[in-house]
């Protein structure tokens, strides 16, 4: 795939100068694929609610992670858990290029059937089967629902083989009250649910919620919901509207709230971001001008 992909041109293609470019892929429910190209720019320290499977395709991708600088060469995957704070950078001048996959945890525990969720302790894999890499060499092409079966079962299958072995106490999981209690923060993500809420759709006291909910899907159920709200922005925000107006809409309290989680999330705030990815015009391809990022 890398050489399909074009190795440093493509840095140079996109990018002439300093900047961010990213190209949203085609994807499913649960499923979002992404290539991104930078240089002279980096990533600050964020978390996903999701798995992030992904393949450096031109560059030395340097991130820091549970403590370690790591590097990625082209060729090489890195996989990241969610909920793990981690950044994003180029290790030389010539930036880096790479496509990734974000998967849904739930995916994950239900391709596997139950389970605890698998974590990768070594976030950079030297070597993935073929067909993995299939998933990524043409992002632009929508997912049918088989399609995205057979994404999901391949990473799942992935991640447990390269899975450390589990160390912890397994938590007893109510699956059903955990399922009930993500529907309610996904259907209303703008809403701020008190404990209580929760309670009464799941049946549980709050501390369970809180224990039971990280096991079953990586990440509690504050963030799940910030994530959801964060998924409404970026949506507005693609459709041009103005971010000030993106955050009332989203359930922010203002654009300067907005703008802090959504750094948080994705490692950009959502003027680059939107500037990356082309928001509001024809051309999804667009480079951000040099500098600190800003908005």
């Amino acid at each position: 795939m890398q050489g399909e992909v074009g190795g440093l041109e493509l840095l140079r293609r996109h990018l002439p100068g300093e900047g961010q470019r990213l190209r949203l892929g085609g994807g499913a429910p649960g499923i979002e694929r992404l290539e991104a190209a930078l240089v002279g720019e980096a990533y600050s320290p964020h978390r996903h609610d999701t798995y992030a499977v992904g393949i450096t395709l031109a560059g030395v991708q340097t991130f820091r992670y549970r403590g370690e600088q790591r590097h990625c060469l082209p060729g090489e995957w890195h996989v990241l858990h969610p909920d793990e704070l981690h950044d994003g950078a180029a290790g030389t001048d010539d930036g880096f290029g790479y496509r990734i996959i974000y998967l849904d945890p739930s995916l994950v525990r239900d391709a596997l059937g139950g389970g605890p969720l698998p974590f990768v302790a070594d976030p950079v894999i030297r070597t993935m089967p073929p067909h993995l890499a299939g998933f990524l060499a043409r992002i632009d092409e929508p997912l049918d629902d088989l399609e995205a079966a057979e994404v999901t079962t391949a990473m799942a299958d992935m991640l447990r083989t390269h899975a450390a072995p589990a160390r912890a106490r397994p938590v007893a999981l109510d699956m059903a009250a955990m399922r009930r209690v993500r529907a309610l923060l996904a259907d209303d993500p703008t809403t701020r649910h008190a404990a209580e809420d929760l309670e009464a759709v799941a049946d549980l006291d709050r501390w369970a919620i809180a224990r039971q909910f990280r096991a079953a899907f990586g990440t509690s159920p504050t963030r799940f919901r910030t994530a959801r709200r964060l998924d409404t922005a970026r949506r507005l925000i693609r459709g041009g509207r103005p971010l000030a107006e993106v955050a009332v809409m989203a359930g922010f309290a203002d654009q300067a709230h907005l703008t802090r989680r959504f750094r948080q999330t994705y490692g950009l705030t959502p003027a680059v971001w939107a500037a990356a990815v082309g928001a509001g015009r024809v051309s999804r391809e667009v480079r951000t001008p040099a500098g600190r990022p800003t908005g």
